[in-house]
């Protein structure tokens, strides 16, 4: 069995080096057009070309989105656009419309991978797209293990990517006019509102005996408000199935997210190929260093079937949980005096207990200094430099959290 690479989302430069930092083979980023992130920061071409030497640098490959339905204007500048990928060597790009990909598959040495919103659900797709040139394909989230078992048996050797961690969707693989019908914004070409996740109150004087189930909180009613996925607890079934890669969901989620979870993912990996009974024993811990990160509840998905609707196997409330807060990033450490060099992110004093994410301690802060040296006792200021003493050796990237209150 072939170690699946493990694909990290990247919405901007600082989370493509997060992922990098904690364990990514490859990210995937969009670029200013054509992907279906369009509210995510992005990256324009001088951005695009720095993050892939970045990421090059480090031994990472680079995966970039133009997957967004194309109508009939986007052709006057998408042939450029991917010609411009090429140049500055990325690895791959994603494309789900079959014009897009007509035009993608003609580029000698760029490699198209076709989306997971082209809805890819059988072997049959799958050749396809491989006879006319695909070097991948990202499987539809609605798929069984069992049916991606015998995708891969019927289409080796090719490569398969399945996303295993992260928000899922309503509608059949993003395909909705939710957004689109209510706003005005269009979630196929980038730019869903989530309306899906919006509270609603509903009454059908049509269908009086056809009872609809409503879920309800104290926060209101979410009968279209998807759990997340989360497939850290079954990484020997992914890797039994033969997929080629893991892909965590999350380019608008933050850095603080796809270090978490990326790092979580890459351990559970790791452990598994080391030794199985490792991974088992480790279950427990996975799941606790996922819930750190902001998160709905967790489920999984269509991989051991179709999910219930009426026990709760599916819908969620609207808001995130989070048993931690992301509170500082080293940008630099002084070996000699032992002393970091901290970005703040949300206010921590002296006092509080810090752990320090991959360096694996937490300290109690009891002094603490500004850029000036001036000695403070909290860091109540967005992105205020800290100076801090570290009871341990820490590197840049090193992730600072504590307990929610």
């Amino acid at each position: 069995m072939c170690k699946p690479e493990l694909l990290a989302p990247a919405g901007d430069f600082e989370k493509l080096q997060m992922a990098i930092a904690y364990g990514a083979d490859a990210v995937y980023i969009g670029g200013k057009q054509f992907g279906l992130r369009a509210n995510a920061k992005n990256f324009d071409d001088t951005q695009l070309e720095k993050a892939i030497a970045y990421a090059h640098a480090h031994h990472v490959k680079v995966y970039v989105t133009a997957n967004i339905f194309a109508k009939n204007h986007d052709f006057n500048h998408f042939e450029a656009y991917l010609h411009t990928l090429k140049k500055l060597n990325a690895d791959g790009v994603l494309v789900a419309d079959l014009g897009a990909f007509d035009i993608a598959r003609q580029i000698d040495g760029l490699d198209v991978h076709i989306s997971t919103q082209a809805n890819t659900t059988n072997y049959k797709a799958v050749e396809f797209y491989k006879n006319l040139g695909a070097s991948r394909v990202v499987l539809a989230r609605e798929l069984s293990l069992e049916e991606i078992d015998e995708i891969n048996a019927k289409t080796a050797p090719f490569e398969t990517e399945v996303f295993v961690h992260g928000a899922m969707c309503v509608a059949h693989s993003g395909r909705c006019l939710l957004s689109n019908y209510m706003i005005s914004r269009d979630a196929n070409r980038g730019d869903c509102a989530q309306s899906c996740r919006w509270k609603y109150h509903i009454t059908e004087e049509k269908r009086p005996n056809e009872l609809l189930p409503i879920y309800e909180d104290e926060h209101g009613t979410y009968i279209m408000n998807s759990k997340d996925l989360c497939m850290i607890q079954h990484i020997p079934e992914l890797v039994a199935s033969g997929v080629t890669s893991l892909k965590i969901e999350g380019r608008m989620k933050s850095a603080y997210y796809v270090a978490v979870v990326t790092r979580a993912y890459r351990q559970a990996i790791d452990d598994y190929f080391k030794s199985e009974s490792l991974y088992h024993s480790k279950k427990e811990y996975y799941m606790e260093e996922l819930k750190k990160s902001s998160h709905r509840d967790f489920y999984t998905g269509f991989y051991f079937g179709q999910p219930q609707t009426t026990d709760g196997q599916t819908r969620t409330h609207a808001y995130y949980t989070s048993t931690h807060d992301f509170v500082g990033v080293v940008t630099d450490y002084n070996a000699e005096n032992q002393t970091a060099t901290i970005q703040q992110r949300n206010k921590f004093s002296v006092g509080d207990e810090i752990e320090f994410m991959r360096a694996k301690f937490s300290q109690t802060i009891t002094n603490m200094y500004n850029a000036e040296g001036v000695q403070i006792t909290s860091a109540p200021h967005p992105k205020q430099v800290i100076q801090l003493k570290t009871a341990k050796p820490v590197e840049k990237f090193e992730i600072l959290r504590k307990r929610c209150v």
